[in-house]
């Protein structure tokens, strides 16, 4: 069992940056692959970025957001550059033991969520 905490959320100006922060429980973390996906009112979740366990294998909706991950501190990080009002939604993560299995959306764990708000 693996439970996934997001936080790092907040209101930010476009242009601006934020590091959001899933913090996972239990000892497994270093074997899984993690994601992060966005979902926004009133539109389907959509994925935004990907790393594989050993965090050499990566995918990113767009450059200007970057997957780290920390595996000594059993944290995935989404740091996030020249924000756009169209960032603005929920960020969830995600993990899975298998690396294309949570890029596709079918993660078995996720977090609750953390509200990310791009606006002047």
């Amino acid at each position: 069992q693996v439970q996934l905490v997001e936080s790092g959320g907040g209101l930010v100006q476009p242009g601006g940056s934020l590091r959001l922060f899933c913090a996972a429980s239990g000892r497994t973390f270093s074997t899984f692959a993690m994601a992060w996906f966005r979902q926004a009112p009133g539109k389907e979740r959509e994925f935004v970025a990907a790393i594989d366990w050993s965090g050499g294998t990566g995918d990113s909706m767009t450059g200007r957001f970057i997957i780290p991950r920390d595996n000594a501190k059993n944290t995935l990080y989404l740091q996030t550059n020249n924000l756009k009002p169209e960032d603005t939604a929920v960020y969830y993560c995600t993990a899975d033991p298998t690396y294309w299995t949570v890029v596709a959306g079918g993660g078995t764990y996720w977090g609750q969520g953390t509200q990310v708000t791009v606006s002047s």
